[in-house]
C-alpha cells in the first residue's frame, strides 16, 4: 500500500499527531489534501489547518470514513472508545495504524470488523524535529503492503523498524520514553558546566551538541559504544576520571533499572 493517492485520517493532534503531520509533508509523502486532521480540540485541528493546509473534520467519524489509512494519535485510555466511535465506517480495505502505548493490537482488532488490518506502532517525539525513532509490529491481518506503508509513514520524520508485538513494550521504555532520559542527562551536564563556571545557554548548548554527536557516532560508525567510549578515554585523564565517579555512582544500572521500570509500567498498561 503506498501512500501515493491515499487519504491519511490523523485522529488526534497533539504532539505525535501534529508531528506526523508536518513530516509527511515536509518529506513530501504526500499532498496537503490527502491528510485530513481530527480533534476533540478543535482549535488544535484549526492551526494545523492554517499553517500545514490540510483539511479536517468535525468528528473522528467523518476523518474515518474518508480515509484510507487512518492514524490513531490519542492517549491509551482513549483509544478504546475512539475505535468504537469509528468501528461502523471501517472496512476491511482501511488500515488501522494506533501508537497507543501498551494497547494490543488484539485489542483494537476485537472491536473492529472481522480481517480490518491493524499495526501498531511506538514513534518519539523527536519527530517533532525530523528526527524520530519508531518501531511498529503488524497484527493479523495486515500484510507486507500495509507494513510498507507505515514504514514509509514514520521514515518520514524520522527512522523506523519492524520488531515482533512483544518487543514494543521494550521499544517504548526505551525510545518512546528514552527522549526523557536524555533530557535529564543534558539538563545534568549543563548543572555540572555551570557549576564549573559557565553561562546557562553554553552549558546546555555544549551538553546538547555532545549527546547529538555521540549518538551520531554510533549511528554512522557502526562502532559498539564501548569502544567510542574507549576512544575518548586516555589513560590517566579527565575522562577516566569522570567515568569512575559514574560508575561509582552506578550511573549505568540506574539506566537499565529505568528500562525495566518503564518496560513493567507499559506491561500494566497492556
Amino acid at each position: 500500500m503506498s501512500l501515493q493517492g491515499k487519504t491519511i485520517a490523523v485522529i488526534g493532534t497533539g504532539a505525535m499527531g501534529s508531528a506526523t503531520c508536518r513530516g509527511l509533508l515536509k518529506a513530501n509523502a504526500v499532498a496537503p489534501d490527502q491528510i485530513i486532521a481530527a480533534d476533540v480540540h478543535h482549535e488544535k485541528v484549526g492551526v494545523l489547518v492554517r499553517e500545514l493546509g490540510i483539511r479536517s473534520a468535525a468528528t473522528n467519524v467523518e476523518a474515518a470514513r474518508q480515509a484510507d489509512i487512518i492514524l490513531l494519535c490519542v492517549k491509551p485510555y482513549l483509544i478504546h472508545d475512539v475505535v468504537e466511535q469509528i468501528a461502523a465506517v471501517v472496512t476491511p480495505d482501511k488500515l488501522i495504524i494506533s501508537i497507543a502505548a501498551g494497547v494490543p493490537i488484539s485489542r483494537i482488532e476485537d472491536l473492529l470488523p472481522p480481517s480490518t488490518p491493524v499495526i501498531r506502532a511506538m514513534p518519539n517525539t523527536c519527530a517533532i524535529v525530523g528526527a524520530g525513532a519508531a518501531a511498529y509490529s503488524r497484527g493479523r491481518y495486515a500484510t507486507a503492503e500495509h507494513a510498507a506503508a507505515a514504514h514509509e509513514i514514520f521514515t518520514s520524520f524520522g527512522e523506523a523498524v519492524e520488531v515482533e508485538e512483544h518487543l514494543l513494550n521494550a521499544v517504548t521504555a526505551i525510545s518512546g520514553s528514552g527522549p526523557a532520559y536524555a533530557y535529564l542527562m543534558i539538563e545534568a551536564l549543563s548543572d555540572g558546566g555551570v557549576r564549573a563556571g559557565l553561562p546557562r545557554d553554553i552549558a546546555t548548548f555544549l551538553a546538547a551538541q555532545t549527546l547529538l554527536g555521540a549518538a551520531k557516532m554510533v549511528l554512522e560508525t557502526g562502532m559498539h559504544p564501548a569502544q567510542l567510549k574507549d576512544m575518548v578515554t586516555t589513560p590517566a585523564g579527565t575522562t577516566i576520571a569522570a567515568l569512575v565517579v559514574m560508575e561509582r555512582a552506578g550511573v549505568r544500572s540506574a539506566l537499565i533499572e529505568a528500562v525495566a521500570a518503564a518496560i513493567e509500567r507499559a506491561d500494566e498498561l497492556s
